[in-house]
């Protein structure tokens, strides 16, 4: 078996049908296996995918798993030489995966080739391929201080110019061989950053590359884990953004992840009496139109939750409670 195509279904049978569709409309030249890993989606996911697509290897982890711990279900029942891990909410429109098969298998020197994603008006979607780029999206400064970011957060030199340092968890392919000598996704993570921490491990044993023959259409289904409410000071999801600080301590270590959470902490309490000042001197009523300051310092609250156990690197599920998934719960 060539490949093995990893998709994970939660709740999204429709978007994984039209996936699976294109996939057979454009994937020709090679032999591969589709593996559906559904999260305990609990509805008819199962009829619906298998009424339209019978010959898929069905997978059912039992909870919501995320999407490291569903690709890692995946990958240990997966039969392929070749592992590509391909979200639901994506379409096909060229032989791309055995194109990126060949690549992979003919370039020795590449641990993981990663697509560039479209969107559906074939326009260029923006990802971020390196590491300080996404670093001084972190931080929240004015718009007339991001320069002096790049100071502390220059962008990587490489010789090879399809070269980069994160993936693209949509859209990537590796070959057994890699996993097995960087080891599994981090099952630590539940949603977001985990292809970044696995993308530490991955660049020591080859080039992580894009290519511009190398596409897909990314549709980016809805999730009650999207950030939503966005401002200047309000621009990640809460979930995303245990995640992001997860990874930050484990590539970069205590200080960075330390000067993160002192920055969050002191924008919140900042914003809030920022705006509570403003409202008096106005002759305003104090607590006048403060849903962002609101906003983010909710958001730094759960921060503040997993804050032990990121700092001491604690193994576990780093997934947030329903109660706590303020882009949903603050409308």
């Amino acid at each position: 078996m060539d490949v093995s195509i990893i998709i994970i279904n939660y709740k999204s049978a429709e978007l994984t049908v039209q996936c699976i569709t294109s996939i057979k409309k454009f994937t020709s030249g090679i032999t591969y296996e589709i593996v559906v890993v559904d999260n305990f989606s609990e509805d008819n996911s199962e009829e619906i995918i298998k009424t339209a697509h019978p010959d898929i290897l069905w997978v059912q982890t039992g909870y919501n798993a995320g999407f490291s711990r569903g690709n890692n279900a995946g990958f240990s029942v997966a039969k392929g030489n070749y592992l590509l891990l391909l979200n639901a909410d994506t379409l096909l429109f060229e032989n791309t995966i055995k194109l990126t098969f060949k690549r992979l298998h003919e370039r020795k020197d590449i641990s993981v080739i990663a697509g560039l994603q479209l969107f559906p008006d074939m326009s260029l979607m923006p990802y971020f391929r390196n590491r300080n780029e996404f670093r001084k999206f972190l931080y929240v400064v004015p718009n007339r201080f991001n320069h002096n970011l790049d100071k502390f957060f220059p962008e990587p030199q490489f010789s090879d110019p399809n070269q980069a340092e994160l993936p693209c968890g949509a859209f990537m392919m590796l070959s057994r061989e890699t996993i097995d000598k960087v080891g599994a996704m981090d099952e630590d993570f539940f949603m977001y950053a985990e292809d970044f921490e696995w993308a530490s491990r991955l660049r020591k044993v080859g080039k992580l590359c894009y290519f511009d023959d190398i596409k897909f259409i990314h549709l980016e289904k809805p999730s009650p884990f999207r950030r939503t409410n966005i401002t200047p000071i309000n621009k990640f999801g809460t979930q995303m953004q245990v995640s992001n600080l997860l990874w930050v301590r484990k590539e970069y270590g205590i200080m960075p992840y330390l000067f993160l959470i002192f920055h969050y902490v002191t924008l919140a309490i900042f914003f809030y009496v920022w705006k509570i000042t403003v409202n008096i001197s106005k002759l305003r009523n104090p607590f006048f139109q403060l849903r962002s300051q609101k906003i983010l310092l909710l958001k730094t609250k759960v921060y503040l939750k997993f804050f032990w156990k990121t700092l001491f690197k604690i193994k576990g599920f780093y997934k947030i409670a329903e109660a706590d998934n303020i882009d949903v719960n603050y409308q």
